[in-house]
């Protein structure tokens, strides 16, 4: 059904444009299932991601997340693209990159997965001062940390012809194809709080090792040795995986060992409730550790929650130093320890890299890697090391 002349994914759209014009495929109709299309065309899903996501830029097809792919209904304005298309003859030497058109759009889509917390806000605040300063617009999407929903709403952000993407990646062991998809079109967009091991994009983060290596030399000069180290999931991410190694590789500087049953990562935590019978739960009541050290804000909280529930204070009778900061930061009476990732400085940075990226100040085959320092900012949850009764 295609031929060799043509890049795949513009051969699907032809094929699509077709069945349209000559009236095989009427408005409302609904385009077969991307897994569907990949067997049919014999192809791979980013093609048909790409096949499809253009047809919905050029007013083909509109999409709704959840349902599926349909022929739109035409308008004055898609109706002369459509007329125009069949006079057009595509070009064979390259894919057409999925770049917004930049004279008609300003927005700036950021995909995050929540926003519960105070660093989610600091970031936001971060973009949104450059944004406005160089004058973009700001929509933020929610993925609720589903890999699924994150995919959705690239499409539908492609689809909108979003001019670019900041994109903060859910919470999954393997890559999102979408993303993948974007690098491969070359449409602008930067990674913020993740980057992509063995993929080249363009990112801002902070240093993870470093970050948890500040918060096991903070306690252990406190006189902690019992030293746990706890995630809300047990999905083995790269922020993860940085923040382990880091905790590790500081326990062997100390020349310490390593105790497997401190590294508490093979769980999820359900922060609606306090279940007793939790394996978190029962590790602070049997008092494993003396110190814990968090992967989020939101998980210190939690931990202190169960602590004072069984009758432990901080940092009375444990320690606790978080990933960030619980409060909001509009006062000096914070309560955690935590490592500061500069969030904020971390929204600036990634929203300067993608206007110059759109407005072409950037090199497009250099990818700008910002990587930051954590600092260690000390309060009142963290203390010597509990004296044995």
């Amino acid at each position: 059904m295609l031929n060799d002349r043509q890049p795949l994914y513009m051969q699907i759209q032809d094929y699509f444009k077709d069945q349209i014009k000559n009236g095989q495929l009427q408005t409302g109709d609904k385009i077969p299932a991307e897994k569907e299309l990949m067997e049919r065309f014999d192809v791979s899903r980013i093609t048909v991601a790409n096949a499809l996501v253009q047809l919905a830029k050029d007013g083909w097809i509109y999409r709704i997340p959840g349902r599926g792919s349909f022929v739109s209904e035409p308008t004055l304005e898609s109706r002369t693209v459509r007329q125009a298309d069949a006079a057009v003859i595509p070009s064979t030497d390259a894919a057409v990159p999925l770049r917004p058109t930049r004279t008609k759009k300003r927005m700036i889509g950021l995909i995050i997965p929540t926003m519960t917390d105070y660093f989610a806000i600091r970031l936001i605040s971060g973009i949104s001062r450059v944004l406005s300063d160089r004058g973009y617009y700001l929509y933020i999407a929610l993925t609720h940390n589903s890999i699924e929903t994150e995919k959705i709403l690239i499409q539908e952000c492609l689809a909108n012809e979003t001019a670019g993407l900041i994109i903060f990646p859910s919470d999954a062991e393997t890559y999102n194809e979408e993303i993948l998809a974007l690098k491969m079109a070359n449409y602008p967009f930067v990674l913020i709080d993740r980057y992509m091991a063995g993929v080249e994009t363009n990112f801002v983060c902070t240093n993870g090792m470093n970050g948890a290596k500040l918060a096991l030399s903070h306690l252990w000069e406190l006189g902690h040795r019992d030293i746990a180290i706890c995630s809300d999931t047990p999905l083995p991410t790269i922020t993860v995986s940085d923040r382990i190694n880091g905790y590790m590789e500081g326990l062997k500087e100390h020349g310490a060992l390593i105790n497997p049953a401190m590294i508490l990562t093979d769980f999820a935590v359900n922060y609606s409730e306090l279940d007793p019978k939790h394996p978190l739960y029962r590790f602070i009541r049997n008092r494993m550790a003396t110190a814990y050290i968090t992967l989020n804000a939101r998980l210190g909280v939690y931990i202190s929650t169960v602590a004072k529930q069984i009758g432990l204070r901080a940092p009375e009778d444990l320690s606790i130093v978080t990933f960030d900061d619980p409060s909001s930061g509009f006062d000096e009476f914070g309560t955690y320890t935590h490592i500061s990732q500069s969030e904020e400085r971390m929204g600036r940075e990634a929203a300067e890299i993608l206007v110059d990226l759109l407005e072409e100040k950037a090199r497009p085959a250099k990818y700008s890697k910002i990587v930051l320092e954590p600092e260690l900012v000390m309060r009142s949850s963290t203390g010597p090391v509990p004296k044995v009764k």
